[in-house]
């Protein structure tokens, strides 16, 4: 059973991972590997608003998703994209990054190699890795101008669409984590995390919503 505290707590993160974005046509679209193939069809959506004339996928697999996604994450999420009528023209596969940091210099990487000039990169991802991946694409491809995009959902849709509350509870007190973390081991910016959020997420973290944390 999930408090009433830890659900507005859970809600605090939620806002506060969203970068707020608004979506402008950007050099290409990067949709960023998960279990999640809703980041998929938001970057297909995002493509046919004009937001950018070609999308790169990117993902390996991961303990999570190499039962669901044998054939790897961002294939599996052009697969989709083709399903939904995006030309295999306008779409790159990188098939090995294994972390957001991979993900965004092997996108990097293979859009050098493509002779692709990029002077700006639409991010899309999970809504509750927005910021995450906005601050590592910032640290590692500091070049290039960075709008952040996610599926537009509440928390209660996003927890219902993956059918596990208390994981979707668990994964947002681990993003918070990486946030406080990453900059002093190099991978992401620094960020300010309000004191609100930083209470929520103790309030979270101490009340047992410990499945996605790394050690410290």
């Amino acid at each position: 059973m999930i408090s009433a505290q830890s659900w507005v707590d859970a809600h605090t993160l939620w806002d506060f991972q969203q970068m707020g974005h608004e979506p402008r046509p950007c050099s290409v679209g990067i949709g960023l590997g998960s279990h999640d193939l809703g980041v998929a069809d938001a970057t297909v959506n995002l493509y046919r608003r004009g937001m950018f004339p070609l999308i790169v996928f990117t993902g390996a697999t991961s303990r999570t998703t190499e039962g669901r996604m044998p054939k790897g994450e961002a294939e599996h999420y052009r697969e989709r994209a083709l399903e939904l009528g995006v030309p295999a023209s306008a779409i790159l596969v990188e098939p090995n990054a294994r972390n957001t940091g991979e993900n965004i210099r092997f996108s990097h990487a293979l859009l050098d190699e493509q002779g692709v000039d990029v002077s700006s990169v639409l991010l899309v991802s999970k809504p509750y890795e927005e910021r995450r991946a906005y601050a590592t694409a910032r640290k590692v491809w500091p070049e290039v101008d960075v709008v952040s995009a996610s599926t537009n959902m509440r928390l209660e849709e996003y927890t219902d669409s993956i059918g596990d509350a208390r994981l979707v509870l668990d994964m947002l007190v681990g993003a918070q984590q990486r946030l406080l973390l990453y900059p002093g081991r190099g991978f992401t910016i620094a960020q300010d995390a309000p004191e609100g959020v930083l209470a929520a997420y103790g309030r979270l973290r101490d009340g047992g919503f410990t499945g996605r944390l790394l050690p410290e």
